[in-house]
């Protein structure tokens, strides 16, 4: 029996080290490298007065401005709601639990652009939970409030399932010890859970940070797209600019979009390996 173990302990499931390696490069320049290439390709085409003339113009300033605000306030309330409904979808048992677990991967597989019409004619004046809140003065379609429910929308998945696996495989006997020794809930919640949960939600924040700042297709419809009103996002500025073909523009604001997106994916990264090496030591 050793002899076999021995003998097919070098065998892989995909043979061909060299072949796959090649089919992964080759996937990812073609899906993500040449991409990414080509805009710093076009970027650095234009010189660092254009670059900055571009990128400091009160337009995209502003629309920096809101997409990184409501980006950060989105993903903080994901992180209140995510960490509960993960919570919830761990610790307890319930009529219908797979379905909701499968309901919150939704806004991964509903189109941004249908959830963005989706949610502007559920919360316009006349929709059925905008027109409720129209009666006390709040509207939400077409301001800022509703480009904080789109990005609430498309960013909560992504704290749910950070959090999920790192509370499944929570050990149970830390809080059993912990109400022996007479903490209370909230101060086993906050000592001994929350450590614990830090990383994941950190990841997940972060997750939900990036994607937030990019989003276009969800907000383009419930955003309103008004610069006086401060609800123009910068997606929606470089799809203008390409549409009055000012390539050169486009690509000098999608780079800055893309230097903010990379470092914050870095500090995610990071936040992980981390993580890693403290459950490797432990």
């Amino acid at each position: 029996m050793s002899k076999k173990i021995k003998k097919y302990s070098g065998k892989r499931v995909i043979p061909g080290f060299g072949l796959t390696l090649g089919i992964t490069i080759a996937m990812l320049s073609i899906l993500i490298i040449i991409p990414l290439g080509s805009v710093l390709a076009n970027a650095f085409k234009t010189t660092p007065g254009e670059f900055w003339e571009t990128v400091s113009t009160p337009a995209v300033l502003s629309a920096f401005g809101v997409s990184i605000l409501y980006a950060f306030i989105a993903a903080v309330i994901n992180c209140i709601f995510g960490l509960i409904t993960a919570w919830v979808l761990v610790r307890y048992d319930f009529p219908g639990k797979r379905i909701l677990d499968g309901l919150i991967e939704l806004p991964f597989a509903l189109p941004t652009a249908v959830a963005g019409i989706t949610l502007s004619k559920l919360y316009s004046t006349t929709g059925e939970f905008g027109e409720p809140l129209a009666k006390f003065g709040i509207k939400v379609s077409y301001t800022q409030l509703g480009l904080l429910v789109a990005l609430i929308f498309i960013g909560i998945p992504f704290v749910v399932r950070a959090i999920q696996p790192v509370l499944e495989k929570f050990d149970g006997q830390f809080e059993e010890a912990s109400y022996i020794l007479g903490a209370s809930p909230v101060r086993t919640f906050c000592k001994v859970i929350l450590p614990e949960l830090r990383p994941a939600l950190l990841t997940g924040f972060g997750l939900a940070f990036a994607r937030g700042i990019g989003e276009y297709g969800s907000v383009i419809y419930i955003s309103g797209n008004s610069e006086k009103d401060h609800t123009q996002v910068v997606s929606y500025i470089i799809m203008q600019k390409l549409n009055y073909l000012d390539y050169k523009g486009a690509t000098s604001v999608a780079l800055v979009l893309l230097i903010i997106s990379f470092i914050l994916l870095l500090l995610i990264n990071i936040i992980q390996v981390k993580q890693a090496r403290r459950t490797n030591n432990c």
